[in-house]
């Protein structure tokens, strides 16, 4: 693999969820705490960024236009890029004002999956829920503490979701008609300092887990095995998406936030997405189906 490089101009206080969209050759990313949603044109090599009112989660290329499902702090939500114009798609964990959705990503159907985690109370009273247009949000898990990762098998038959606190990355039987999943099984284990945090898999099945605080994206075989590991310029990369157009490129977000002076000083590239050419061909990522 290459050595990784920086792509923008952009520094994320919590960078996360990039998504790469075939069609356009460009990256769509968020940052957390800005809030903001970002775009990044490869032609053209340019950055746009769009304010929100609240934090961000994640995000998912919408349909056949060029809309986007956000998960916002207290839910979820259609952006229109021309306009700016947010519209309420759920709202699913009610008056709790410490929740607010994190992680998210569409399985091969059109679903989307997000996660609910406590901003400053991190107790196990996250959710995951699964949205769809014929039938709303709905939890599909509970107890989570900080849910983050989720991602697929290429057949979509293997869902893969982290809840980071417990250094587990946990594989469960999905049904791609129904989208119910089965009894989870431990897929893999990280050790500290590090934590499982964003997640994607590569056409060959390969799972490639960011890990905050350990500075390095770690590629798992589907048997759970460690394969390689990719050490990068700043410790706290937060979620890694396959793009470019042979899809071997491997976009890499990150943060910033929680390090001090000494630590910003070692590390300048905290905060901004990286790209590094792997040699493997990853997947396009689903759009959502609404």
């Amino acid at each position: 693999m290459d050595t990784p490089r920086r792509i923008g101009t952009t520094t994320d206080i919590l960078g996360e969820g990039p998504v790469w969209c075939p069609r356009a050759q460009a990256l769509w990313w968020v940052d957390i705490k800005g809030p903001a949603v970002r775009r990044w044109d490869a032609a053209r090599d340019t950055t746009q960024s769009w304010s929100l009112p609240e934090a961000v989660g994640a995000l998912a290329l919408r349909g056949d236009g060029d809309g986007l499902l956000l998960a916002l702090a207290r839910g979820l939500a259609f952006f229109d890029p021309a306009t700016g114009a947010l519209s309420p798609a759920a709202e699913p964990h009610g008056g709790d004002a410490d929740l607010r959705f994190n992680d998210g990503k569409c399985d091969r159907q059109g679903r989307f999956w997000a996660g609910t985690m406590g901003e400053t109370r991190r107790t196990p009273r996250g959710r995951l829920f699964r949205l769809q247009p014929q039938t709303g949000a709905q939890p599909v898990l509970e107890g989570l503490t900080i849910p983050n990762g989720p991602c697929w098998s290429p057949d979509g038959r293997i869902f893969y979701l982290a809840d980071s606190p417990t250094r587990t990355i946990q594989a469960f039987p999905y049904d791609p008609a129904t989208g119910e999943i089965g009894p989870a099984a431990c897929f893999a284990r990280i050790e500290p300092p590090g934590v499982p945090d964003g997640a994607t898999v590569d056409a060959g099945g390969y799972l490639w887990s960011a890990e905050h605080g350990g500075g390095r994206i770690t590629r798992y075989a589907p048997d759970g095995r460690v394969d390689r590991r990719l050490e990068l310029p700043v410790s706290q990369p937060t979620s890694c998406a396959f793009g470019g157009p042979d899809l071997a490129t491997l976009f890499i977000t990150s943060a910033r936030e929680g390090l001090d002076a000494a630590a910003l000083a070692a590390q300048p590239l905290a905060g901004a997405v990286l790209a590094v050419a792997t040699g493997v061909r990853g997947l396009a990522e689903p759009r959502y189906a609404g």
